[in-house]
């Protein structure tokens, strides 16, 4: 599900960089089969799997994209990994927009406020949707079907963590840029949407979601 969110730092860096491609570099040796020894736990026999968009660890279950791996193997937040991953494979993240970085005026203060409010809810919601579809639908073993919950949560958790995060430590001009993306042509509402009724399908399944 990816909502028609316009080209992020996050995408860029998704794009340029393959989940196999940030681990070796990062020093993990990972075989012809894209297994490596997780380094979240004591692993003695390679148990995480590294595909191109994710990894998942069959032995303590860490998982996530390539921003999610470079976080935790830094002890970064999502921003600060992308900040990271962008510097040291030379990713250049376009410049803000002139328009972004005008500040706003006073008259549009309150109602930036208020869409930067609304913005935040909505990701932090569906994040929490994510994070609990990433615990609940995850293979048991490597054989297991992919649920596509699971990979959609594996596919966006770090994108949306990262523009929470962004309303949340960003400077004005970012926040501004983010909100204003998130505002047009309604994307923050069909992801209010989309977000509500998968959490009333669950619910009507009887399934009530971790983290709701």
């Amino acid at each position: 599900m990816n909502g028609g969110f316009s080209m992020t730092i996050y995408e860029t860096i998704k794009a340029a960089i393959s989940v196999k491609q940030a681990a070796e570099h990062y020093g993990l040796k990972v075989s012809h089969n894209g297994m490596a020894c997780c380094p979240f736990h004591n692993d003695r026999h390679p148990s995480l799997k590294l595909n191109e968009d994710y990894f998942f660890c069959f032995g303590c279950g860490a998982k996530g994209d390539v921003i999610d791996l470079v976080a935790r193997l830094f002890n970064l937040s999502s921003y600060e990994a992308a900040q990271k991953l962008a510097l040291d494979f030379g990713l250049d993240p376009k410049p803000p927009t002139a328009a972004a970085m005008v500040k706003p005026k006073r008259p549009y203060i309150r109602q930036f406020r208020e869409d930067e409010m609304l913005c935040f809810r909505v990701l932090t919601d569906y994040l929490h949707l994510l994070e609990d579809w990433k615990v609940r639908y995850a293979p048991k073993t490597p054989e297991d079907a992919l649920d596509d919950r699971f990979v959609e949560a594996c596919q966006m958790h770090c994108h949306i963590e990262y523009m929470a995060d962004v309303l949340t430590v960003g400077d004005l001009e970012e926040r501004v840029a983010l909100v204003d993306k998130l505002m047009q042509d309604g994307k923050i509402a069909f992801l209010q949407e989309y977000t509500a009724q998968k959490k009333k399908k669950v619910a009507h399944h009887g399934e009530e979601p971790e983290n709701a």
